[in-house]
Protein backbone atom coordinates (compact mmCIF):
# COMPACT_ATOMS: atom_id res chain seq x y z
CA UNK A 1 0.00 0.00 0.00
CA UNK A 2 1.19 3.41 -0.94
CA UNK A 3 0.97 6.51 0.84
CA UNK A 4 -1.54 7.76 -1.22
CA UNK A 5 -3.34 5.07 -0.12
CA UNK A 6 -2.90 4.42 3.34
CA UNK A 7 -4.29 8.40 3.05
CA UNK A 8 -7.69 7.64 1.78
CA UNK A 9 -8.09 4.95 4.62
CA UNK A 10 -7.18 7.04 7.59
CA UNK A 11 -9.93 8.69 9.67
CA UNK A 12 -10.15 12.04 9.44
CA UNK A 13 -9.11 12.66 12.50
CA UNK A 14 -7.26 16.20 14.26
CA UNK A 15 -4.26 15.41 12.30
CA UNK A 16 -2.70 13.22 9.79
CA UNK A 17 -0.28 10.70 11.39
CA UNK A 18 2.16 9.75 8.09
CA UNK A 19 5.42 9.31 7.92
CA UNK A 20 7.27 12.22 6.30
CA UNK A 21 10.86 11.44 4.74
CA UNK A 22 13.53 12.91 6.62
CA UNK A 23 15.43 14.26 3.49
CA UNK A 24 13.03 16.89 2.80
CA UNK A 25 13.06 20.70 3.53
CA UNK A 26 9.60 21.66 4.96
CA UNK A 27 9.74 25.08 4.06
CA UNK A 28 10.47 24.63 0.68
CA UNK A 29 7.96 22.03 0.10
CA UNK A 30 5.22 24.01 2.14
CA UNK A 31 6.15 26.97 -0.37
CA UNK A 32 6.28 24.54 -3.34
CA UNK A 33 2.52 23.10 -2.74
CA UNK A 34 1.39 26.81 -2.06
CA UNK A 35 2.03 27.88 -5.07
CA UNK A 36 1.06 25.08 -7.05
CA UNK A 37 -2.38 25.24 -5.16
CA UNK A 38 -2.68 29.17 -5.06
CA UNK A 39 -2.79 28.55 -1.32
CA UNK A 40 -2.92 31.65 1.38
CA UNK A 41 -1.89 30.74 4.65
CA UNK A 42 -3.30 33.25 7.44
CA UNK A 43 -2.07 32.42 10.90
CA UNK A 44 -2.64 33.66 14.23
CA UNK A 45 -0.09 35.69 16.77
CA UNK A 46 -0.37 32.95 19.48
CA UNK A 47 1.02 30.44 16.59
CA UNK A 48 4.97 29.33 17.21
CA UNK A 49 7.76 31.58 15.32
CA UNK A 50 8.66 28.95 12.46
CA UNK A 51 4.66 29.50 11.28
CA UNK A 52 4.49 32.80 11.81
CA UNK A 53 7.77 33.37 9.55
CA UNK A 54 6.18 31.16 6.61
CA UNK A 55 2.83 32.19 7.04
CA UNK A 56 1.59 35.30 3.84
CA UNK A 57 -0.91 36.87 6.93
CA UNK A 58 -0.49 37.42 10.67
CA UNK A 59 -2.93 38.85 12.58
CA UNK A 60 -5.55 38.88 15.09
CA UNK A 61 -9.15 37.65 15.05
CA UNK A 62 -10.32 40.66 13.62
CA UNK A 63 -7.56 41.07 11.10
CA UNK A 64 -7.52 37.53 10.08
CA UNK A 65 -11.07 37.17 9.66
CA UNK A 66 -10.53 40.86 6.94
CA UNK A 67 -7.95 38.70 5.10
CA UNK A 68 -9.82 35.90 4.49
CA UNK A 69 -12.88 37.84 3.42
CA UNK A 70 -10.98 39.30 0.82
CA UNK A 71 -8.15 37.09 -0.49
CA UNK A 72 -8.49 35.65 -4.16
CA UNK A 73 -6.68 32.59 -3.03
CA UNK A 74 -8.03 28.71 -4.13
CA UNK A 75 -7.66 27.53 -0.79
CA UNK A 76 -6.83 29.03 2.81
CA UNK A 77 -5.08 27.34 5.30
CA UNK A 78 -5.71 28.81 8.79
CA UNK A 79 -2.65 28.30 11.29
CA UNK A 80 -5.02 28.97 14.23
CA UNK A 81 -7.82 27.34 16.00
CA UNK A 82 -10.93 25.77 14.69
CA UNK A 83 -13.38 28.69 15.30
CA UNK A 84 -11.20 30.64 12.85
CA UNK A 85 -11.25 28.29 10.06
CA UNK A 86 -14.40 28.46 10.83
CA UNK A 87 -15.07 31.65 10.09
CA UNK A 88 -13.03 31.89 6.96
CA UNK A 89 -15.35 29.27 5.47
CA UNK A 90 -18.32 31.03 6.25
CA UNK A 91 -16.89 34.11 4.30
CA UNK A 92 -15.60 31.73 1.55
CA UNK A 93 -17.85 29.22 0.58
CA UNK A 94 -16.78 28.37 -2.74
CA UNK A 95 -13.37 27.59 -1.01
CA UNK A 96 -11.44 25.15 0.02
CA UNK A 97 -10.69 25.81 4.02
CA UNK A 98 -8.26 23.68 5.96
CA UNK A 99 -6.90 23.56 9.34
CA UNK A 100 -3.32 21.67 9.96
CA UNK A 101 -5.21 19.78 13.01
CA UNK A 102 -8.95 19.30 14.08
CA UNK A 103 -8.08 19.03 17.20
CA UNK A 104 -7.10 23.32 17.57
CA UNK A 105 -10.32 24.08 19.66
CA UNK A 106 -10.40 27.53 22.23
CA UNK A 107 -11.70 26.74 25.52
CA UNK A 108 -13.59 30.00 25.20
CA UNK A 109 -15.74 28.85 22.26
CA UNK A 110 -16.38 25.67 23.88
CA UNK A 111 -17.80 27.15 27.11
CA UNK A 112 -21.36 28.28 25.33
CA UNK A 113 -22.60 25.17 24.14
CA UNK A 114 -25.42 25.45 21.09
CA UNK A 115 -28.56 24.27 23.49
CA UNK A 116 -27.29 25.91 26.59
CA UNK A 117 -26.95 29.32 24.86
CA UNK A 118 -29.84 28.97 22.89
CA UNK A 119 -32.44 28.49 25.94
CA UNK A 120 -30.38 31.40 27.83
CA UNK A 121 -31.46 33.71 24.64
CA UNK A 122 -34.93 32.67 24.72
CA UNK A 123 -35.26 33.57 28.22
CA UNK A 124 -33.91 37.47 27.27
CA UNK A 125 -36.01 37.63 23.61
CA UNK A 126 -35.63 41.38 23.90
CA UNK A 127 -31.84 41.36 23.82
CA UNK A 128 -29.43 42.57 21.42
CA UNK A 129 -26.98 39.10 21.17
CA UNK A 130 -23.04 40.41 20.98
CA UNK A 131 -20.69 37.36 20.52
CA UNK A 132 -17.12 37.38 20.53
CA UNK A 133 -15.63 35.62 17.96
CA UNK A 134 -14.23 32.95 19.84
CA UNK A 135 -17.28 31.15 19.24
CA UNK A 136 -18.86 28.43 17.22
CA UNK A 137 -20.85 28.69 14.20
CA UNK A 138 -23.52 27.59 16.13
CA UNK A 139 -23.24 30.60 18.31
CA UNK A 140 -22.64 33.12 15.42
CA UNK A 141 -25.98 31.59 13.71
CA UNK A 142 -27.79 32.90 17.46
CA UNK A 143 -26.15 35.89 17.07
CA UNK A 144 -27.23 39.83 16.25
CA UNK A 145 -23.00 41.45 15.90
CA UNK A 146 -19.77 39.54 16.28
CA UNK A 147 -16.79 41.54 17.70
CA UNK A 148 -13.18 40.53 18.29
CA UNK A 149 -11.32 42.54 21.00
CA UNK A 150 -10.01 44.94 18.67
CA UNK A 151 -13.59 46.40 18.11
CA UNK A 152 -15.83 45.26 21.24
CA UNK A 153 -16.10 48.70 22.24
CA UNK A 154 -17.07 50.34 19.03
CA UNK A 155 -19.48 47.37 18.45
CA UNK A 156 -21.57 48.05 21.81
CA UNK A 157 -21.20 51.96 21.30
CA UNK A 158 -23.00 51.14 18.22
CA UNK A 159 -25.87 49.68 19.67
CA UNK A 160 -29.28 52.06 20.30
CA UNK A 161 -28.78 52.96 24.46
CA UNK A 162 -32.55 51.36 24.58
CA UNK A 163 -31.46 48.32 23.66
CA UNK A 164 -30.65 45.47 26.63
CA UNK A 165 -27.39 43.61 25.54
CA UNK A 166 -26.54 40.00 26.09
CA UNK A 167 -22.45 39.59 25.75
CA UNK A 168 -20.71 36.18 25.11
CA UNK A 169 -19.39 34.15 25.77
CA UNK A 170 -16.00 36.21 27.78
CA UNK A 171 -17.40 37.12 31.41
CA UNK A 172 -14.17 38.81 31.70
CA UNK A 173 -14.06 41.04 28.47
CA UNK A 174 -17.37 41.81 29.18
CA UNK A 175 -16.85 43.08 32.14
CA UNK A 176 -14.24 45.22 31.22
CA UNK A 177 -16.73 46.20 28.53
CA UNK A 178 -19.29 47.43 30.65
CA UNK A 179 -16.86 50.12 32.57
CA UNK A 180 -15.79 50.69 29.77
CA UNK A 181 -19.32 51.82 27.97
CA UNK A 182 -21.23 51.94 30.94
CA UNK A 183 -23.77 49.68 29.27
CA UNK A 184 -25.16 47.33 32.19
CA UNK A 185 -24.80 44.31 30.11
CA UNK A 186 -25.86 40.21 30.39
CA UNK A 187 -23.07 38.67 30.43
CA UNK A 188 -22.25 34.84 29.92
CA UNK A 189 -20.33 32.84 31.88
CA UNK A 190 -17.17 32.00 29.92
CA UNK A 191 -13.63 32.15 29.92
CA UNK A 192 -11.01 31.45 27.96
CA UNK A 193 -8.34 28.95 30.06
CA UNK A 194 -5.03 31.12 29.71
CA UNK A 195 -5.80 34.23 30.37
CA UNK A 196 -7.78 33.01 33.59
CA UNK A 197 -4.06 31.44 34.71
CA UNK A 198 -2.14 35.09 35.49
CA UNK A 199 -1.02 34.86 38.67
CA UNK A 200 -1.12 38.48 40.60
CA UNK A 201 1.19 37.49 43.24
CA UNK A 202 3.88 36.99 40.15
CA UNK A 203 3.25 39.63 38.06
CA UNK A 204 3.69 42.28 41.42
CA UNK A 205 7.26 40.41 41.89
CA UNK A 206 8.15 40.91 38.53
CA UNK A 207 7.27 44.77 38.92
CA UNK A 208 9.25 44.65 41.90
CA UNK A 209 12.12 43.37 39.94
CA UNK A 210 11.66 45.54 37.15
CA UNK A 211 9.82 48.91 38.57
CA UNK A 212 9.77 50.66 34.98
CA UNK A 213 8.47 48.19 33.15
CA UNK A 214 4.89 48.54 31.74
CA UNK A 215 2.16 45.95 32.57
CA UNK A 216 0.07 45.28 29.64
CA UNK A 217 -2.50 43.01 29.32
CA UNK A 218 -5.27 41.58 27.30
CA UNK A 219 -8.95 42.22 28.35
CA UNK A 220 -9.49 38.48 28.31
CA UNK A 221 -7.89 38.63 31.56
CA UNK A 222 -9.17 38.74 35.20
CA UNK A 223 -10.45 42.03 36.73
CA UNK A 224 -7.46 41.93 39.30
CA UNK A 225 -5.18 41.89 36.46
CA UNK A 226 -6.64 44.44 34.35
CA UNK A 227 -6.71 46.63 37.54
CA UNK A 228 -2.72 46.95 37.41
CA UNK A 229 -2.35 47.08 33.89
CA UNK A 230 -0.99 50.14 32.40
CA UNK A 231 -2.48 49.51 29.24
CA UNK A 232 -5.19 46.72 28.21
CA UNK A 233 -5.62 46.38 24.68
CA UNK A 234 -6.64 43.17 21.85
CA UNK A 235 -3.17 40.81 20.79
CA UNK A 236 -2.44 43.98 17.93
CA UNK A 237 -3.14 46.91 20.30
CA UNK A 238 -0.86 44.79 22.83
CA UNK A 239 1.61 45.09 19.81
CA UNK A 240 1.42 48.52 18.67
CA UNK A 241 1.46 49.90 22.54
CA UNK A 242 4.69 48.06 22.51
CA UNK A 243 5.95 49.21 19.79
CA UNK A 244 5.39 53.28 19.38
CA UNK A 245 6.28 53.23 23.74
CA UNK A 246 8.75 55.53 25.25
CA UNK A 247 9.38 52.70 27.65
CA UNK A 248 11.60 49.98 27.59
CA UNK A 249 10.51 47.31 29.84
CA UNK A 250 7.24 45.44 29.73
CA UNK A 251 5.38 42.76 31.80
CA UNK A 252 2.97 41.06 29.21
CA UNK A 253 -0.35 39.16 30.33
CA UNK A 254 -1.31 37.57 27.33
CA UNK A 255 -0.22 34.18 25.32
CA UNK A 256 3.32 34.29 24.88
CA UNK A 257 3.01 33.28 21.26
CA UNK A 258 2.69 37.25 20.93
CA UNK A 259 6.18 37.63 21.97
CA UNK A 260 7.73 36.55 19.05
CA UNK A 261 5.86 39.43 16.66
CA UNK A 262 7.03 41.87 19.33
CA UNK A 263 10.58 41.34 19.35
CA UNK A 264 10.48 41.60 15.62
CA UNK A 265 8.76 45.10 15.40
CA UNK A 266 10.16 46.25 18.88
CA UNK A 267 13.95 44.34 18.94
CA UNK A 268 15.29 47.06 21.57
CA UNK A 269 12.30 46.52 23.77
CA UNK A 270 12.73 43.84 27.02
CA UNK A 271 9.39 41.46 26.64
CA UNK A 272 8.72 39.88 29.69
CA UNK A 273 5.67 37.02 29.73
CA UNK A 274 3.64 37.60 32.72
CA UNK A 275 3.68 33.85 34.99
CA UNK A 276 1.05 31.66 35.06
CA UNK A 277 -0.57 30.48 38.84
CA UNK A 278 0.74 27.13 38.09
CA UNK A 279 4.53 26.10 39.10
CA UNK A 280 5.29 24.75 36.09
CA UNK A 281 8.63 24.40 33.91
CA UNK A 282 7.41 27.15 31.93
CA UNK A 283 7.30 30.76 33.23
CA UNK A 284 4.92 31.93 30.58
CA UNK A 285 1.22 30.99 29.33
CA UNK A 286 0.69 29.25 26.00
CA UNK A 287 -2.45 28.18 24.25
CA UNK A 288 -2.38 24.29 24.13
CA UNK A 289 -4.49 24.67 21.29
CA UNK A 290 -3.06 26.72 19.56
CA UNK A 291 0.45 24.76 19.73
CA UNK A 292 -1.32 22.13 18.37
CA UNK A 293 -0.34 22.91 14.57
CA UNK A 294 3.19 22.41 13.16
CA UNK A 295 5.19 23.05 9.95
CA UNK A 296 4.82 19.03 9.62
CA UNK A 297 0.60 18.99 9.75
CA UNK A 298 0.65 21.79 7.50
CA UNK A 299 3.04 19.80 4.86
CA UNK A 300 0.44 17.31 5.18
CA UNK A 301 -3.00 19.48 5.17
CA UNK A 302 -1.66 21.31 2.03
CA UNK A 303 0.03 18.10 0.16
CA UNK A 304 -3.31 16.15 0.74
CA UNK A 305 -5.83 19.27 1.35
CA UNK A 306 -7.31 17.66 5.00
CA UNK A 307 -8.11 17.76 6.94
CA UNK A 308 -11.10 20.72 5.59
CA UNK A 309 -13.73 22.60 7.77
CA UNK A 310 -17.18 22.88 6.41
CA UNK A 311 -20.14 24.46 7.37
CA UNK A 312 -23.18 23.48 6.44
CA UNK A 313 -24.88 26.06 4.09
CA UNK A 314 -28.03 27.03 6.36
CA UNK A 315 -26.17 27.67 9.06
CA UNK A 316 -23.33 29.64 7.11
CA UNK A 317 -25.94 31.84 6.03
CA UNK A 318 -27.14 32.72 9.22
CA UNK A 319 -23.57 32.97 10.97
CA UNK A 320 -22.52 34.83 7.70
CA UNK A 321 -25.55 37.83 8.78
CA UNK A 322 -23.52 38.53 12.13
CA UNK A 323 -20.32 38.18 11.12
CA UNK A 324 -20.80 40.87 8.32
CA UNK A 325 -22.37 43.17 10.40
CA UNK A 326 -19.18 42.94 12.25
CA UNK A 327 -16.88 43.37 9.31
CA UNK A 328 -19.26 46.63 8.03
CA UNK A 329 -18.75 48.23 11.16
CA UNK A 330 -15.03 47.57 11.16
Amino acid sequence: MNLDQAISQLPLKGYLDVPIPNDINLIDEINLLRKEKNVVILAHYYQVAEIQDMADFVGDSLALAQEAAKTEADIILFAGVHFMAETAKILNPEKKVLLPDLLAGCSLAESAPKEKFKAFKAKHPKHVVVSYVNTSADIKALTDIVCTSSNAEKIINSIPDDKEIIFAPDRNLGAYLIKKTGRNMLLWDGACEVHEEFSLEKILDLKKEYPDAKIIAHPESKDYILNIADYIGSTSGLLNFVKNSKSKEFIIATESGILHKMAQIAPDKILIPAPPEDDNSCACTECPYMKRNTLEKIYLALKYEMPEVNVEEKLRRKALVSIQRMLDLS
